[in-house]
C-alpha cells in the first residue's frame, strides 16, 4: 500500500491509499467527516467520528464493521493509523451523514473532474482531438498499453503497464491476470489497421 492520492473537495484534502492486494483505494473517514462537516480540526472531526460510531453502532448499522484501518500521513509528516473506508463505503457514509453537503459530496466524489474517472474522462477527449492518435501503434498490444499509459499517467503509478493482480470497481470485475496473457495474444492477431 504506497500508492497514495490527495483529492480536493471545497479545497479540503481527502486522502486515498491504494490496497495492491485488494485493488482498491481506501479514503481517510476523517477527511471525508471533516469535508461534510466543513471543520478543519483535527480533533473535533475524530470527537464527531467517535460519536457517529457510537451511534450507528446502536442503530446495528454495518457501516462501522466496515472501516479498515491504515496508516496515513498527517499534517505533521508522520504516519498515523488512521480509519478508512472503501468507494461503497464513502458513499454510504455520506448517504448517513446529517450534512446538506452530503448529497454534492456523493457526486463530487464519483462524477467530478477531480475523480480519478473524471480525469482519465477529460484525457480520453484531449487524447481523440489531438494529433497524438495517429502515433499510436493500432491493434497491438503495445497500442494499447500507449493508450492506458496516456489516459492514467499521473493517476495510477502502473498506467500502460500489463496488470499482474485482480482488480474490480463498484462489484464489477475487470479480466482476470491470468487471462490476460491469451487475450493479449488474440489482440496481437487481429487485422485491425485502423482506430474506426
Amino acid at each position: 500500500m504506497n500508492k497514495i492520492s490527495i483529492r480536493f473537495f471545497d479545497d479540503a484534502e481527502v486522502r486515498a491509499v491504494w490496497d495492491d492486494a485488494n485493488s482498491k483505494w481506501w479514503f481517510s473517514v476523517l477527511d471525508i467527516v471533516g469535508v461534510l462537516r466543513s471543520e478543519s480540526d483535527y480533533e473535533k472531526n475524530r470527537n464527531y467520528w467517535k460519536y457517529l460510531k457510537t451511534k450507528l453502532k446502536k442503530e446495528n448499522s454495518e457501516l462501522v464493521s466496515r472501516a479498515n484501518q491504515l496508516k496515513l500521513t498527517a499534517s505533521d509528516g508522520k504516519k498515523y493509523l488512521t480509519d478508512t473506508f472503501d468507494y461503497d463505503g464513502i458513499i454510504a457514509l455520506a448517504k448517513n451523514f446529517p450534512s446538506k453537503k452530503a448529497n454534492r459530496f456523493i457526486e463530487w466524489f464519483t462524477y467530478s473532474d477531480e475523480t480519478i474517472d473524471g480525469k482519465s474522462k477529460s484525457k480520453a477527449y484531449a487524447l481523440f482531438d489531438s494529433s497524438l492518435l495517429d502515433t499510436l501503434e493500432v491493434g497491438t498490444v503495445k497500442g494499447l498499453q500507449q493508450i492506458h499509459g496516456y489516459l492514467f499517467g499521473g493517476l495510477y503509478d502502473f498506467a500502460g503497464q500489463i496488470r499482474t493482480l485482480n482488480i474490480a470497481k463498484g462489484g464489477f470485475q475487470f479480466a482476470m491476470a491470468r487471462y490476460l496473457p491469451k487475450t493479449l495474444n488474440k489482440i496481437e492477431k487481429m487485422p485491425e489497421s485502423t482506430f474506426d
